[in-house]
């Protein structure tokens, strides 16, 4: 399964499938409504066309692990770029015009995704990567932000798909360089693991000495 494809397709169509009040819910991000969130969306479906095409002679220089920066604080949305997407969002009034833009140039990334050379280099953020491994970080960051769009949601807005929820948890693991405890779901290894929610108190003396760490906030 391409599951660079599979969350994003999934991502782009709960975004779809949202009435237009979903739209001014807060989302999983501090600082951001949903508005805001799906208007990230589409700077991120930028970034994949302008990184793909992108090619690079040299070496890799991160993988899909190594691509994250990780700190222990999650984002305000004070941030400047971050105070940007939501002026920009604010921008398009109708969330109608926020779905069309979304399925316009997410389609065009999905099937810039799906056609690319695995084994070609690209650049981006001052690196090099595979294409491949720079695909597989998507697979993280569309999960991640699927669960951000449903998390204020009404129950029936579908989350992210469960080979997505599975290999981003994987990710997160080898990043973190540990195991979350088995008996963690894997939405919630990755909502408790990424500081998108605090452990419970039974989770904290689950997760032992693992519970000091966190979060492992990806940038």
């Amino acid at each position: 399964m391409d599951l660079f494809s599979h969350t994003w397709a999934a991502l782009r169509a709960a975004v779809a499938g949202l009435a237009d009040e979903d739209f001014a819910r807060p989302s999983g991000c501090d600082g951001w409504l949903v508005q805001d969130l799906v208007c990230h969306l589409i700077i991120d479906a930028q970034d994949v066309l302008i990184t793909l095409a992108t090619p690079e002679d040299g070496a890799p220089t991160r993988d899909e692990l190594t691509y994250w920066d990780v700190s222990g604080t999650p984002p305000t949305g004070e941030d400047p770029l971050d105070a940007l997407t939501v002026r920009l969002a604010a921008a398009y009034r109708d969330p109608g015009l926020l779905k069309f833009h979304l399925d316009d140039i997410g389609s065009a990334a999905g099937r810039a995704g799906a056609l690319a050379d695995r084994t070609s280099r690209v650049g981006t953020r001052d690196e090099v990567l595979t294409a491949g491994a720079y695909l597989s970080t998507y697979v993280m960051e569309w999960t991640l932000h699927h669960l951000d769009l449903v998390a204020h949601l009404p129950a029936d807005v579908p989350g992210p798909p469960a080979e997505g929820l599975a290999a981003s948890r994987q990710m997160l693991e080898r990043i973190a360089g540990t195991s979350f405890p088995a008996s963690f779901s894997d939405e919630d290894a990755l909502l408790v693991g990424t500081g998108r929610r605090a452990a419970t108190a039974k989770e904290r003396a689950e997760l032992g000495e693992l519970a000091e760490r966190l979060p492992f906030v990806l940038n």
